[in-house]
């Protein structure tokens, strides 16, 4: 058996000092200090063996906070562990306030490939940093070999023909797929970053900015557009990384999927992702070439529809803790007055307590959230230097 822990840390926009990420938004070499510091020691509460960040604008820059993290860790085991001249007897005690720290650890990061490297038009990529290595070369998928087409069915009672077709040929950030070594498995580990809520808009020829982003001329009808040109591009996202996570689930890899998908559980991107949950008995449904109202699905093969979508499901750590704790809610982020739960650890059913051929067990789901602030709260500056996403880890016991 080996207790593997895996976390999602959202570092919010982890770029060095004096460097203009965002339009006018820049660090100070104080404000960088006191980010990488802050970061630091959340790395080194988490302890995580496997961490995915999201929001990586520059790679040195997080291989920074790596370093300070495992010399704080180097640090705190020499104050807290016995050495060999101290009359310590019993050491579990002790073992339970060693750090790990990342020395030696594997470290892959995904940059954006629409990053352009213009000061004002950054944009971020995601890692993965692992304790337990890789097994194989890592794999970014973020420009998409052939394009996602999207078609539309016309609605009954129109005329047959063309109802219009999405197309999406890049993501907004890539998704990072890794394989690590847990227990005596090897085991597929994405870690993605989900188009925003933040509304689309888009520019008119000659114009500096979208009509839509002058608040003063307020127009609701345009950034509502603007808020279904991003979902329908977040639920496009979630549905390539989901294609990759069924390769994996169909060719016998266990899976964890991980990151900010920027919506609850219940949303459909993060439906798409899971995939559906099973019908309670399809005994009960009509078949789908049904020509009676007794032509409803046999025994044999409601056992058969519910193994085929139980197998390529995963299932949320996050619900699983709830479960077990008896908890109703975890939050995750703090966003214009709303706190909800968008950063995600989701387990393949290698995982689930009531699967028989299960490979480990959750036995445990961490969050660090102590730090919130909503965006209009005279704490929001503290938010720009730390993150407005909690950290989360799900613990594993695997075989």
């Amino acid at each position: 058996m080996q207790d593997v822990t895996v976390a999602s840390f959202n570092v919010k926009n982890l770029i060095g000092a004096d460097q203009e990420y965002y339009k006018f938004q820049t660090y100070t070499p104080e404000e960088y200090a006191w980010k990488a510091d802050w970061m630091a020691d959340q790395l080194l509460a988490l302890d995580a063996d496997v961490v995915g960040f999201q929001e990586i604008f520059e790679e040195a820059a997080l291989k920074a906070v790596i370093e300070e993290t495992t010399e704080r860790a180097e640090i705190l085991n020499n104050a807290a562990q016995p050495g060999k001249t101290k009359p310590y007897r019993k050491k579990a005690i002790f073992r339970r306030l060693e750090s790990g720290g990342y020395h030696g650890a594997a470290l892959a990061f995904a940059p954006n490939s629409a990053d352009n490297g213009i000061p004002g038009e950054r944009r971020p990529g995601v890692a993965i940093l692992s304790r337990l290595g890789f097994s194989g070369a890592p794999e970014i998928i973020q420009n998409l070999p052939q394009p996602l087409v999207i078609p539309f069915a016309p609605l009954r009672g129109l005329d047959a023909g063309d109802a219009g077709q999405f197309v999406l040929r890049r993501l907004s950030r890539p998704i990072l797929k890794v394989r690590i070594p847990m227990g005596g498995h090897e085991v597929t580990v994405f870690n993605c970053h989900l188009k925003s809520k933040l509304g689309e808009y888009i520019k008119p020829t000659g114009e500096t900015y979208p009509t839509e982003a002058d608040l003063t001329n307020y127009d609701a009808l345009g950034r509502a557009m603007g808020a279904l040109r991003a979902a329908t591009r977040r639920m496009a996202e979630a549905w390539v990384l989901r294609q990759a996570i069924v390769a994996e689930l169909n060719a016998g890899n266990p899976v964890i999927a991980m990151g900010d998908y920027n919506d609850g559980e219940h949303a459909v991107s993060s439906e798409i992702i899971a995939g559906e949950r099973p019908f309670k008995n399809y005994g009960w449904m009509l078949r789908h070439d049904a020509e009676h109202r007794s032509d409803r699905y046999s025994a044999e093969e409601n056992e058969q529809i519910t193994e085929a979508v139980e197998r390529v499901r995963l299932r949320s750590a996050e619900k699983l803790f709830v479960r077990k704790s008896l908890r109703d809610m975890v939050y995750t982020s703090a966003f214009g007055g709303v706190f909800e739960s968008i950063d995600q650890v989701w387990l393949s059913r290698h995982f689930d307590p009531d699967f028989e051929g299960r490979i480990g067990d959750m036995t445990y789901f961490s969050v660090l959230n102590d730090h919130l602030t909503d965006g209009s709260h005279p704490e929001a500056p503290y938010n720009k230097l730390a993150s407005d996403h909690g950290q989360i880890m799900a613990h594993l016991r695997v075989t």
